[in-house]
């Protein structure tokens, strides 16, 4: 088993070998795969916290040893960037981490993954247990206005899915990838009047597929990513959608999780 860790801003992860593939998910900076295959330049990974897996160009991962893999896997506090955009440096120059990016084996401002030296100055957050509901509104909250970008999971372009997993995971939670996977999870709620701050509300197609998910964040409003990151209405029907006046989501389940 070959291990490896992402020390770019952000990788994207393909369906295929090609890099006119469909992007179905991305690395952000700090973050573990384990590589199952390989074909000419690209690997064939399975990300650590989610084992959502998916084709990376060769040259883009950093392969680490399975000591550091498991060093980094089995560190008892998780630090991530607080920020939109922050920077991280080593003697081979700078570079852009993102909201929602790992920090390994991070203390007092540095930290080591193999024999290159990082230090990082910014904002950053150790949830070192599953933190409130009003929590996870705080993060989601610092994603408003991002653009939509099927496959993508930072500031810079992210998907409803994408927004929901990181959110959850700043606040000591994994959830899965995918919207359908991450409807199966939590207690069900009958009725949007008994909704909290933090559950999760599901909206399906005209064929009854999980297509789209958001958090509700309190006074009968959802923060979900559908065109760019955004606040809307919320109701027993849907999402409604005022710049539009019309209903953009039917609603088909809430989930609490916390």
């Amino acid at each position: 088993m070959t291990h490896a860790i992402c020390l770019l801003s952000v990788i994207p992860v393909r369906e295929t070998i090609s890099h006119r593939s469909e992007m179905v998910t991305q690395l952000l900076f700090g973050e573990l795969c384990l590589i199952d295959d390989q074909y000419q330049d690209w690997y064939k990974i399975r990300i650590q916290f989610d084992n959502y897996e998916g084709w990376v160009e060769k040259k883009q991962l950093h392969l680490i040893d399975e000591k550091m893999y498991n060093k980094i896997l089995n560190q008892s506090v998780k630090t991530y960037v607080n920020a939109p955009v922050a920077f991280v440096r080593s003697k081979n120059g700078e570079i852009p981490v993102l909201l929602g990016s790992s920090l390994p084996l991070f203390d007092t401002g540095k930290f080591k993954i193999g024999n290159e030296i990082w230090t990082f100055e910014g904002g950053e957050d150790y949830p070192c247990s599953k933190q409130t509901p009003e929590r996870l509104s705080f993060w989601a909250l610092k994603y408003v206005k991002s653009p939509y970008l099927w496959g993508g999971r930072s500031p810079f372009g992210i998907d409803c899915s994408g927004l929901v997993q990181n959110v959850f995971r700043m606040c000591g939670y994994s959830l899965p990838r995918d919207s359908e996977k991450q409807a199966e999870l939590g207690q069900v709620i009958n009725f949007i009047e008994e909704a909290k701050i933090g559950d999760l509300l599901f909206f399906d197609n005209s064929e009854g597929k999980i297509t789209h998910v958001g958090l509700f964040v309190g006074n009968n409003q959802i923060i979900h990513a559908s065109g760019e990151v955004r606040i809307d209405k919320i109701d027993h029907q849907g999402i409604f959608n005022e710049t539009i006046g019309a209903y953009s989501h039917q609603l088909r389940l809430i989930k609490r999780l916390t």
